[in-house]
């Protein structure tokens, strides 16, 4: 443990008041993204300001999620490879811990107050591991029911969203109980989730991504129903449509003022932008690497990163012009990406 935490705990338990973790070194903290590389052992670390790769996590077998803690110290990664979930310090990049999981895992979700990481279990019974990141334990395999496959915290921190594309259902945990609270079935695999809030900082609406679907969904949170379906455009004249897999459209992002919705399609190797709350097609950008897989954008909130899993790239994309502004070399079938602030 480093002595910052030490210091962190013996305040807090003296009564001192202590600012929110992502205050700690908010000024001195660098913005950068992360990029997982399924089909590689590190994950590469792009700088936004110059959309240049300045270094990498290695040692981290076919890595599949990446969440970063609030303050930026610590930097978190599933294995598939081992099942484990690594902690990465990110003052080094070096792995400081590997902690055992229930399965097999996919991505995972870090909790807003970093006290809590939730790991998707795809293997042996499924459910949701929860990471108590203080004693760096697996506390409870949170049981669903399902496989799954993405987990999301809802922005005001009182639930846990786990999506499964081999179940296809949706399964919505309490995180104070760690308990099951609902769950609705799909007709199709359960895959990315975006979240709106309401002006209190609840949750709003869930835009999901489904298994072979070219689109996304639109569920109202308190009503637990879906309440639209888009469908996004087809391939632009003289474009091939890329094969392979199930992840037809397999990337979604809302902005910070909750007006626009980036949707990224594997098919159509595009990022399209929808506008909020009447989801009428904006504009789009065509992509010059091939098969868009995941997205994120920017702490700035100016510019998506998308994965291009099919040519080894990331996308860059500057939101307000739609257009392409970089092409980054990174690893083997990069996937999951992360916006964080890190020291270094």
């Amino acid at each position: 443990m480093l002595k910052r935490d030490v210091f962190l705990r013996s305040i807090a338990g003296l009564g001192i008041a202590v600012l929110g973790t992502a205050g700690w070194s908010a000024a001195a903290n660098k913005a950068r993204i992360l990029q997982t590389n399924f089909a590689g052992d590190n994950i590469t670390i792009i700088d936004p300001a110059t959309n240049k790769v300045i270094g990498s996590i290695p040692g981290i077998e076919v890595n599949h999620g990446v969440g970063v803690a609030p303050d930026g110290m610590r930097i978190y990664v599933s294995s598939e490879a081992d099942s484990t979930l690594d902690i990465v310090d990110s003052t080094t990049f070096e792995v400081i811990n590997r902690i055992a999981l229930s399965g097999h895992p996919n991505n995972i979700a870090v909790s807003p107050d970093g006290r809590k990481v939730y790991v998707a279990i795809i293997g042996a019974k499924g459910g949701v591991d929860v990471i108590d990141t203080a004693s760096q334990k697996n506390v409870k395999n949170i049981v669903t029911g399902t496989q799954v496959h993405n987990p999301y915290v809802t922005p005001d921190g009182k639930f846990v969203l786990a999506g499964s594309h081999i179940d296809k259902k949706l399964s919505v945990i309490d995180a104070q109980t760690e308990e099951l609270a609902w769950t609705l079935p799909m007709d199709l695999g359960v895959r990315p989730i975006a979240i709106s809030t309401n002006p209190d900082g609840s949750t709003k609406w869930l835009f999901l991504q489904l298994t072979n679907f070219n689109g996304f969904a639109v569920l109202d949170f308190a009503t637990r129903k879906e309440i639209n379906r888009i469908t996004l455009p087809d391939v632009t004249p003289g474009k091939k449509i890329v094969p392979g897999g199930g992840e037809v459209s397999h990337g979604i992002a809302l902005t910070k003022d909750q007006k626009t919705l980036l949707v990224s399609s594997r098919r159509n190797s595009a990022l399209y932008f929808y506008s909020v709350p009447d989801f009428a097609l904006i504009g789009s950008t065509d992509l010059s690497g091939k098969g868009a897989a995941w997205l994120s954008l920017s702490p700035d909130g100016k510019t998506a990163y998308v994965s291009n899993s099919m040519s080894n790239t990331v996308s860059a994309i500057d939101i307000a012009s739609m257009k392409e502004v970089a092409l980054i070399p990174v690893g083997y079938v990069p996937k999951r990406n992360v916006a964080a602030m890190l020291p270094r």
